[in-house]
């Protein structure tokens, strides 16, 4: 089991609790959505997931077969790089290429060989079919197309599991639907995908198991 939630209780920063008794649990290959209203809990639910915000109470709550209760701040890089996270505005780096993005990723993760950084570029991009954009900069691309790099770059270490965090708000009908293909694609070969959205159409073109965030609690629908 990727994650394992018992009885989670999450909190902001500021110590405002948001989720109280979540249970959850995703396995390989699954496709896992996370629905609710804005401010309903589902990105403090993600965060969670990587270390962005702690975890204070639950009886379990283990991701990547870290506890997320005990884990140390200097566990937490080596954590992330066993998942691929995509946010909702990108996150890319402005002031270089897209292969430079992608390359600073491996580099910064342990990459040290010129041919398979290189090789690994090349695999990427054409899994997202962004190949013949290498070259260009972030801010020459559409949104949908710095999505598309944005998970290329999510999956460069061939992590277990991606976490996406509205992937497709910001984008139009068809544009969206062309990015569920390719994380419905990733599921299909083996990494979970867990994705918060309010796009609740997805949900029937695109199945999976969904949890609704509503009043402080997480139910599986």
């Amino acid at each position: 089991m990727l994650i394992d939630y018992k009885n989670v209780n999450i909190t902001q920063v500021d110590g405002k609790e948001v989720l109280k008794g979540v249970n959850m649990h995703v396995d390989d290959g699954e496709f896992v959505y996370i629905i609710g209203r804005v401010g309903s809990g589902k990105s403090s639910l993600l965060k969670s997931l990587y270390g962005e915000l702690d975890i204070d109470e639950a009886d379990c709550a283990t991701v990547l077969d870290n506890d997320m209760l005990t884990i140390r701040r200097k566990a937490i890089p080596r954590l992330r790089r066993k998942m691929g996270i995509v946010f909702q505005d990108f996150q890319l780096l402005a002031d270089r290429s897209v292969e430079n993005n992608l390359r600073f990723v491996l580099r910064a993760t342990g990459w040290d060989q010129r041919d398979k950084i290189e090789e690994r570029i090349d695999q990427v991009l054409d899994a997202v079919g962004m190949s013949d954009k290498r070259t260009k900069m972030p801010y020459d691309l559409s949104g949908g197309e710095q999505q598309r790099v944005a998970i290329a770059r999510a999956i460069l270490n061939r992590p277990e599991l991606i976490v996406a965090d509205e992937p497709t708000a910001n984008l139009d009908p068809v544009t969206a639907d062309g990015i569920m293909d390719i994380l419905c694609a990733i599921s299909d070969l083996g990494t979970a995908v867990i994705m918060s959205t309010h796009n609740l159409p997805l949900l029937d073109k695109y199945p999976g198991r969904v949890y609704q965030c509503k009043e402080g609690k997480m139910e599986q629908m």
